[in-house]
């Protein structure tokens, strides 16, 4: 029965190329054998050796074409025995249903030619002198069918090809082709040899993939879940922040299923032409349909299902609302198909259509986060299974330095390292080539050969053991790891951190890590008694800080318990201010003054440790790099630090100091 099956997938399939090739073969043919043209290319002789032959009684007959200005000259039998006729014998092993001339004579002027025929034929002693010469008209039927029809096959040809080019072209799959424009670009993934992603490779996500687990097993088993009752889900969202791996888990679910699986990307939806995505989005579940159960995977739905009515000031364009109803109407409307499921991706769920997220159309909303510790070791030997690594690496190690990488994040790193390890000639990779791999991922390139002016250079200096002082003095800034003056993309310098993974902040976390961020302005006013624009993202971070403080978490006493965030993402399409202007010159003056009492603070703790503070500094120009190691001979144990942290940590997250304007404006004490 296998066998069978084989044989059936690989007979050839119908191809309208073939249809075109027949109508050329015809049209050869007809040519061919209706003597239109001559295919054996007779030998071509000149007028006085025609005369010649004439006058040795070597011709039948002379047929003179007048449109064409030829003479077919047919020899007798007798003549074709001649060893000088040889040449002129017909040898073509092709069948022809007219006589074929010997010879062809072209002439000039045809009374010239008919003149100097009679005068040769009187002379000659000829048996039938009179039939000897006649007179005809060649038509070319093929020349002059393509003389007519060529030039609308021409047009049509680039008619064809524009309209192609326009609909995404003609290797973009079924809907590229201009007659099925209005059919699914989607893929159909099988089974048996497209998917080979499963559960196993999905590292994490355990809730996440528990929910779709379910719709896996509703599908291999419905008889489990309908004998109490319960229905088949009509589709699952699943939802979270960029490289989290919700594509991955859609292909998962397409490996384990066992079920046909369409796969596409909002976009797909989107042509130029009106009508063509509902058109599309009908094709696709009528397939899906056909082949039920199936599975129906949209990556990026925020393409097609953003809230109607917003941003669409103009009103001229709703196709693309089209396409949305289209699509509310297949999931839950009159003639639902049933056995299809939905899978959808997006990290913009908040502009999604509120008809797109009712419970009918996607049941289950599962929210994928960016993985926490457990999960990143996970997320990691998945990664490290192609990879040579150190038999001492620690994965424990690996999760604890990289908090808030998604799981995209954590493979660019295991990538990254592997290519540092191949760059430096290693056998394997360890622990130091995936740190110097979060370096460069986190920070950027270092660029060692900047030029750096020596008063530039203890700015920078100054500027980031300003930074490493204030969060070693202060309780909840995160624990610092290391500081550096080498210069990495558009850094100068950079004081790197090890962030507690918090679910929730209090007021004195949040001043705290904004005092630790304007330590390194601090540090400049303290000691150069100037300013520069080295701080730009220092400035950035602290007035999104102080801003979110006021408008989003009801932290301040003006204020009060009020908040000015829109979850819907309505705001992001009214004209308006959700608040008074007495309100907003309220709101301007306490982020000013949260922002100013931390800078008020960082100066008085750098100006208690001014001498440290200095021999920090000192320290970093020497060395370009210093560890938390030496700053505890500095300053001693920071008494805030927790007993779990590891003793040789290494940078994870860092605030960078931009400098956006020209390093000229830094200036230092002499």
């Amino acid at each position: 029965m296998a066998n069978n099956n084989n044989q059936n997938t690989k007979k050839p399939k119908f191809s309208s190329y073939w249809f075109y090739a027949i109508i050329f073969l015809f049209l050869i043919g007809f040519q061919f054998f209706s003597g239109g043209s001559s295919w054996q290319n007779p030998k071509k002789i000149n007028p006085s050796q025609l005369e010649s032959f004439i006058k040795d009684n070597d011709v039948k007959k002379i047929l003179i074409i007048k449109n064409v200005g030829q003479a077919k000259v047919f020899l007798t039998d007798e003549a074709l025995k001649k060893e000088e006729h040889k040449d002129a014998i017909n040898k073509s092993i092709f069948p022809s249903s007219t006589e074929n001339p010997q010879y062809i004579c072209e002439y000039g002027a045809l009374d010239k030619f008919e003149e100097d025929l009679d005068k040769v034929i009187a002379e000659s002693n000829l048996a039938n002198p009179k039939d000897l010469v006649s007179f005809d008209t060649e038509t070319n039927i093929l020349g002059d069918v393509l003389a007519y029809i060529l030039p609308f096959i021409i047009l049509i040809a680039i008619w064809i090809f524009l309209m192609r080019r326009m609909s995404g072209g003609g290797s973009a799959g079924p809907g590229g082709q201009i007659f099925n424009i209005g059919k699914s670009k989607a893929k159909l993934f099988d089974e048996k040899t497209d998917m080979k992603v499963s559960f196993k490779d999905v590292a994490g996500l355990e809730g996440a993939k528990e929910e779709v687990q379910e719709i896996v097993d509703f599908l291999k088993n419905p008889e489990r879940y309908t004998s109490l009752g319960g229905k088949i889900p009509k589709g699952a969202l699943l939802v979270g922040p960029p490289g989290t791996g919700k594509t991955l888990l859609a292909k998962a679910v397409a490996g384990e299923a066992k079920v046909p699986f369409f796969s596409l990307s909002g976009s797909d939806f989107v042509e130029m032409f009106v009508g063509v995505g509902a058109s599309r989005v009908r094709d696709l579940f009528k397939q899906a349909k056909d082949k039920s159960p199936a599975i129906i995977f949209i990556d990026e739905i925020d393409a097609i299902g953003r809230a109607r009515g917003k941003s669409n000031f103009t009103g001229s364009n709703d196709e693309r609302e089209n396409t949305l109803n289209q699509l509310l109407t297949e999931m839950d409307g009159f003639g639902t198909n049933t056995n299809v499921i939905v899978l959808a991706a997006t990290n913009r769920a908040d502009v999604l259509d509120k008809a797109l997220m009712r419970a009918g159309r996607f049941d289950r909303q599962i929210y994928v986060d960016l993985p926490d510790l457990r999960e990143r070791k996970e997320i990691f030997n998945v990664h490290l299974r192609p990879i040579k690594t150190s038999e001492t690496l620690d994965l424990d190690f690996l999760a604890k330095q990289t908090p808030g990488f998604s799981g995209a994040d954590i493979a660019n790193v295991c990538n990254e390292a592997a290519l540092i390890a191949a760059r430096k000639g290693k056998k394997a990779v360890d622990k130091q080539d995936f740190l110097d791999a979060v370096d460069r991922i986190v920070g950027g390139l270092e660029k060692k050969n900047k030029i750096i002016t020596p008063e530039e250079k203890k700015t920078i200096a100054f500027h980031e053991a300003g930074h490493a002082t204030v969060s070693w003095m202060l309780e909840h800034a995160a624990p610092l790891v290391k500081v550096t003056i080498v210069p990495r993309g558009q850094s100068l310098g950079a004081a790197w951190y090890l962030p507690e993974e918090r679910l929730i902040v209090r007021t004195e976390q949040m001043l705290d890590e904004m005092c630790a961020a304007l330590g390194g302005r601090a540090a400049e006013k303290v000691i150069f008694d100037k300013i520069s624009t080295g701080a730009l993202s220092d400035l950035e971070k602290v007035t999104k800080q102080a801003k979110a403080m006021v408008t989003i978490y009801g932290l301040n006493e003006k204020i009060g318990n009020l908040t000015y965030y829109d979850s819907r993402g309505q705001s992001d399409y009214s004209f308006t201010k959700p608040y008074s202007e007495e309100t907003a010159q309220v709101i301007d003056k306490e982020i000013s003054s949260i922002v100013e009492k931390q800078y008020e603070r960082a100066i008085e703790i750098l100006s208690q440790n001014k001498d440290k503070l200095t021999e920090l500094a000192d320290r970093l120009l020497e060395k370009e790099v210093i560890f938390k190691d030496d700053l505890e001979r500095i300053f001693g144990k920071r008494p805030f630090d927790k007993e779990e942290e590891e003793e040789n940590a290494t940078p994870d997250t860092k605030e960078e100091d931009q400098n956006q304007e020209t390093n000229q404006s830094e200036e230092t004490i002499k």
